[in-house]
């Protein structure tokens, strides 16, 4: 097929070839409006989706926001920095007590003469006794360091200390 045979092909069928076209450049701008009106919609939503509360975009809400959990990222680490503060404090305190009350001697009525320990939470502290007679009473005080005392302990002594361990054993 020749080039004179191919103009005369189309010059035969051009009102076709041209309808064809028209067709065509229709069928697009349907395509091309469609488009449009899709993009419109989309262009909306976006427009009141960035939109936040009281008129201000997204962009500024997520800044603000990320703003704020840099300040409680912060706080956070203070409070952290200061429960380990307290924390060592609290373990040189007293936490753990324990009493016995007893009567010393035989010639008194009631129990008034007790020991009583007090003890950290490394059961570090002391042990303090008080005997109480008719015409005169006594107190003592002696050191405990891990649990124990190189001092020696009565029976009562050693009954309050036992009773503040147990509080400490049982955290």
């Amino acid at each position: 097929m020749d080039l004179m045979q191919v103009n005369s092909v189309i010059m035969d069928n051009l009102q076709y070839i041209l309808l064809a076209m028209t067709l065509l450049i229709l069928l697009a701008l349907v395509v091309f409006i469609s488009i449009n009106i899709k993009l419109s919609k989309m262009n909306k939503r976006y427009r009141k989706m960035m939109q936040g509360m009281d008129g201000q975009n997204i962009e500024s809400l997520l800044m603000m926001h990320i703003d704020d959990v840099q300040r409680a990222m912060k706080k956070v680490d203070a409070l952290g920095l200061e429960y380990q503060r307290l924390s060592g404090i609290a373990d040189n305190c007293v936490q753990n007590v324990g009493i016995v009350r007893f009567n010393a001697f035989e010639d008194t009525g009631s129990d008034l003469s007790f020991a009583i320990a007090l003890l950290d939470a490394n059961n570090n502290g002391v042990i303090i006794s008080s005997i109480f007679g008719r015409s005169e009473s006594r107190t003592y005080a002696k050191p405990i360091t891990d649990g124990k005392s190189p001092y020696f302990l009565s029976e009562e002594e050693n009954q309050a200390l036992s009773k503040a361990r147990e509080k400490c054993s049982s955290k």
